[in-house]
């Protein structure tokens, strides 16, 4: 009986924890469907009139597919970024594991904890001629989103017998086929699950393209919703609607992979 109590405690919260999550997303998809009015109001309660022109505005002017474009080809390109150089850096750093090494990834597990400033991050990008363009914005996500792939990566890798390496270097492969035709097969899990937090990182991310894009035609598609938003008279519907749009793509891939996320977290830190 008193486990029972104990499971039917832990459903109510979990119930209460998909609640606190679920509402807001409620809330955004009620009111893009509701008129200027209504929709400045917050309010959760159905629209008096459903106005579907609400999502037709927002193709007509809010410029949606340059900025799909545009946070596609950051995600797309920033993914093959990280999984590159986190992948490289975690195979070399766990299997030569002698002080260097352990010096290095204790400074990749520091910019998990450091901020990332952005004034001193615009100077060099300023000095380096690449301030603005699709290049340093890759390389900045890149850098952000690397200290927590290759943590991943080095606890995965862990669990990779040293006997494969041995077994592949006695039939002539050298350490770039190693790694090539032996490790990254068997990073699969763990590089999707990468990829996911990469995607969804990128794709949400509002301020590194605030302050380091000038150019908006450069802009991410999240920072698109800005033409929407005024200082005295703002269609919050429209802005509603504009958010579902953009929450929609990301949301159907975490649904599709939300399988490889726990199982790449799993093996990545539980067996690390």
């Amino acid at each position: 009986m008193r486990r029972g109590g104990k499971q039917l405690a832990l459903y109510l919260v979990v119930l209460l924890g998909a609640l606190v999550i679920l509402v807001p997303f409620y809330m955004i998809l009620v009111n893009s469907f509701k008129d200027i009015r209504e929709s400045a109001l917050f309010g959760m309660g159905l629209p008096s009139e459903w106005l579907f022109s609400n999502y037709e505005k927002v193709f007509e002017q809010g410029n949606i597919l340059r900025g799909f474009k545009n946070s596609f080809l950051l995600a797309g390109l920033t993914v093959l970024c990280v999984n590159l150089f986190a992948s490289m850096a975690a195979f070399v750093i766990q299997r030569r594991d002698d002080r260097l090494m352990r010096s290095l990834y204790l400074t990749f597990i520091l910019g998990l904890i450091v901020p990332v400033s952005i004034v001193p991050t615009i100077r060099l990008m300023d000095m380096l001629g690449i301030k603005g363009t699709y290049f340093s914005m890759i390389m900045y996500y890149t850098a952000v989103l690397l200290p927590f792939s290759v943590f991943l990566l080095v606890g995965f890798m862990k669990q990779i017998p040293r006997e494969l390496d041995e077994a592949a270097m006695i039939e002539g492969a050298g350490f770039f086929r190693l790694y090539v035709r032996i490790i990254l097969p068997l990073l699969i899990t763990v590089l999707v699950t990468v990829s996911i937090v990469v995607i969804v990182s990128v794709w949400n991310d509002f301020f590194g393209p605030f302050y380091l894009v000038t150019d908006s035609t450069k802009w991410t598609i999240v920072l698109q919703i800005f033409n929407f938003v005024s200082l005295y008279n703002t269609n919050w519907g429209v802005v509603f609607a504009f958010m579902v749009i953009v929450v929609l793509p990301v949301l159907i891939v975490y649904l599709l992979l939300q399988r490889y996320i726990i199982d790449g977290l799993t093996a990545g830190s539980v067996k690390g």
